[in-house]
């Protein structure tokens, strides 16, 4: 097992990079925030495809949590995460590095800005939690620039965030090519997270009844708003305590479905047991 390299700051991590560009070298970004799962890594070993080099941001982003949210119960596992990471072929054959900065080093003192998303951004994730977009893009914004990637990588898992992602590469004509991973599951069906670790054995049980849910509403041939309110009722009948959206929208941009459309649809679900938010979502077969 070989140990990555791990910058802590942006000095040593741009001198490393300069040097692999010095040598014509692709550079690959793998943004976290740690606790790392299968997921995680599905999404390293797809960069091992197409970079020469991989960088793996671990940072617990603030700026995407409110006041009452999980930020300081969010699961930390330093020394986990790299284990894992080092287990990696891209690790092995020397061609990762782990980048984990500070609070302090991604916000310095008298650090002031933002930035306002819109567009694909609006509504869903926005409309429960209307800081979360705004504290995803500036990171993200802050860990391209920061690394100098030419390539990043999101999982499908968070699907809107990826869609908010690409729109913002797009807006701000920042030159990094955007790939997306598959989302991985566990063998019932859930959706790999690190939230999951939060779940009781029996709200477990309850959890694993969502992808079951999702695959019907993807599915279904009823109109999108019939074949919402029968996921918002199955979610309920299984034990879920909150529903915050079960939708059919637009694959692409997120927009509701009118009847009619043909467009290719996205099921999309969030939902609550206890303090616990589950997200997950699936394409709908054309």
């Amino acid at each position: 097992m070989s140990a990555p390299d791990i910058f802590r700051t942006v000095s040593d991590m741009r001198e490393a990079v300069a040097a692999w560009k010095a040598q014509g070298l692709k550079v690959g970004l793998v943004p976290t925030m740690g606790s790392l799962h299968d997921g995680h890594l599905s999404l390293v070993n797809k960069m091992a495809r197409h970079a020469d080099r991989l960088i793996v941001s671990i940072f617990v982003n603030p700026t995407q949590f409110a006041a009452h949210e999980d930020l300081d119960t969010y699961p930390r596992q330093e020394a986990a995460d790299i284990a894992a990471l080092a287990q990696t072929g891209a690790a092995q054959e020397a061609r990762l590095a782990v980048y984990m900065p500070s609070v302090a080093e991604i916000y310095p003192t008298g650090f002031a800005t933002s930035i306002n998303v819109g567009g694909v951004a609006d509504g869903l994730e926005s409309a429960e939690r209307p800081h979360f977009f705004g504290g995803v893009a500036l990171v993200v914004h802050k860990l391209f620039a920061q690394s100098q990637a030419d390539i990043a990588i999101f999982g499908e898992k968070d699907y809107q965030q990826l869609l908010v992602i690409r729109q913002m590469v797009r807006d701000l004509d920042m030159p990094i090519e955007i790939l997306s991973g598959a989302i991985i599951r566990e063998a019932d069906g859930l959706a790999m997270s690190s939230r999951n670790a939060y779940l009781s054995p029996a709200e477990r049980l309850i959890a694993g009844q969502l992808n079951l849910i999702l695959a019907q509403l993807a599915n279904s041939k009823d109109t999108p708003e019939a074949a919402s309110a029968q996921a918002h009722a199955a979610l309920m009948e299984a034990g879920f305590s909150a529903v915050d959206y079960a939708c059919l929208r637009h694959a692409d941009t997120l927009a509701a479905i009118q009847t009619g459309d043909t467009v290719a649809r996205r099921a999309l679900i969030a939902a609550r047991i206890g303090d616990i938010r589950l997200l997950d979502n699936m394409a709908a077969r054309s």
